[in-house]
Parts: C-alpha cells; structure tokens; sequence
C-alpha cells in the first residue's frame, strides 16, 4: 500500500511545518489533497515558528489524544535587550534596554533557575479562551485580562550559544509551556528583556522533526498517489 493509501485510509503524519503556516492550514491543505475528511493535529505551533507538526487522519485521529500528552523539545534563538507586545516577531518591538552587565556566565547561571516545574502565565496573545473567546481578541483591542499561572515543567533548558543581542537555545518541556512565556520570563530574571525570535520544534515524544515530511512532498504525493519521503510511520 502506498503513502497516499495509506494517509487516506488513515495514518500518522509528521510533517515539517513551514514558517507562516498555521498548523490548521496544514491540516487543512493534507485533507484537500488527499480528499479525506477526518484529520487533526497533535498539538498547535505558532505560525511563525516551524518544525515538527504531528498530524493523523481517518481512523488515526484517536491516538491524537495521546500524542497531545507527550514532552516537546525545541530550538529557538531569542533576542536580548528587546521586547515586544506577544513575546514573538508577530507584533512590533514595544520596549528596549541596554545589555549593560549581561554576560554569558549571568545567562547560563539564569537558565538553571528555570529548570523544574515553574508557573506560567499565558501569554494575552494566545488561544486561551475567557468568557468563550481567544485571549488574542482582547489583546488586539488593547484590553489586559488578567490570567491564572499554569504549572509546567522544563526538564531541559540549555543555552547553545551566546551571540549577543541573540542567545540560541534548547528546551525540553511537558505539554502546554509556552516557550515564548519562558523567554519572556528569563529576559525579566536577566533584568534586560527578551522576545523569541524564532523556533523550531525538533521532537514530540520519540517522534523526530529529522523523519518528517515537507509540505510540498505531501502535495506531490497526493498528485502522485505514490510513497515516498524518508519518514517512519506508525
């Protein structure tokens, strides 16, 4: 049976998202080319990010459940010294500081302090809803609400490499951390601000960003109706 069979009769897909898409675009896109009706994802990335994006569909849709419950990692590179309304490059650098004292020893010695479980409060761009709509809406009115912390857990949180204003990244955390709230949070701890620059997510469980597929490879797939691409599926 080939790949196209398969994702039409129901499988687990990891595709390599690309920066600009919305997660429920490429779930969108998989259900058009393969002419499927049943899909969803197994845990949202923010449009500018890219990297690992799990997708199953027909009778695989079940094990989305599961896969949601699953620890992350990502790579990212936040920028110092900068801060911006969503904690991302999605909206416009609103306050600026100077690096005065930040070293590489004070940000690696900073890094440790969020290792653990630590609370979060989501970000006001973010899809968490209040009073039955997305925290973002009131956001882009201007209007703060105020949110409960949620609990996560960061087993894993190393500093790659220092480049100063930007310090590249690793994390590796349970479901639901909002790896811009972290960067946000230790540029506050640092005493300079930070916003994340970019991410990419590199695994969701044991699943790899190395084995998934891009989307053009699933379109031409699709056309094809042959297999193809180096991914393992389940």
């Amino acid at each position: 049976m080939t790949l196209a069979q398969r994702i039409r009769q129901g499988e687990i897909i990891l595709v390599n998202k690309p920066a600009g898409w919305t997660s429920y675009k490429v779930v969108d896109k998989i259900k058009k080319w393969f002419k499927i009706k049943k899909a969803g994802h197994g845990g949202t990335l923010d449009p500018f990010a890219t990297g690992l994006l799990i997708v199953a569909t027909g009778k695989k849709t079940k094990e989305l459940s599961k896969i949601t419950e699953l620890d992350k990692e990502y790579e990212g590179v936040m920028e110092l010294g900068a801060v911006t309304e969503s904690y991302d490059p999605e909206t416009e650098i609103i306050e600026r500081r100077n690096l005065n004292g930040i070293t590489e020893e004070k940000i690696l010695e900073t890094a440790k302090h969020f290792i653990g479980e630590i609370e979060q409060i989501p970000p006001m761009y973010s899809a968490v809803k209040y009073k039955g709509k997305p925290l973002y809406e009131f956001a882009r009115k201007g209007i703060n609400i105020e949110r409960k912390p949620r609990k996560v857990k960061i087993y894993d949180f190393s500093i790659l490499e220092v480049d100063l204003p930007e310090v590249r990244f690793r994390v590796r955390c349970s479901k639901g951390t909002y790896i811009r709230t972290l960067v946000y949070d230790f540029g506050e701890k640092l005493g300079c601000g930070a916003y994340l620059k970019s991410l990419v997510r590199t695994k969701i469980g044991e699943y790899k960003l190395e084995d998934a597929l891009t989307v053009d490879e699933l379109k031409k797939i699709s056309l094809q109706g042959a297999d193809g691409g180096s991914q393992k599926h389940k």
